[in-house]
């Protein structure tokens, strides 16, 4: 399994540093955080590449139709 290029083994040492630092009660509290961070992330990349995409359809109909001289 590779999460991010790390392996199992680091991922569980991350998770027990978690663990020590904030504890069993917190550590969903930051997990969901997390979560919800990722999750708005996500949704403003799609958002972006979308707008990106929609502005170089847009680009390329009011462009000419380049020709193919000199072959």
């Amino acid at each position: 399994m590779d999460f991010f290029g790390m392996g199992m083994g680091e991922i569980l040492l991350i998770l027990l540093v978690a663990l020590i630092i904030w504890g069993p009660g917190r550590i969903t509290e930051v997990g969901r955080t997390l979560g919800k961070v990722a999750r708005t992330l996500k949704k403003a990349t799609f958002d972006l590449t979308t707008q990106i995409t929609k502005e170089t359809e847009e680009q390329e109909k009011k462009l000419p139709p380049q020709e193919n001289k000199g072959d």
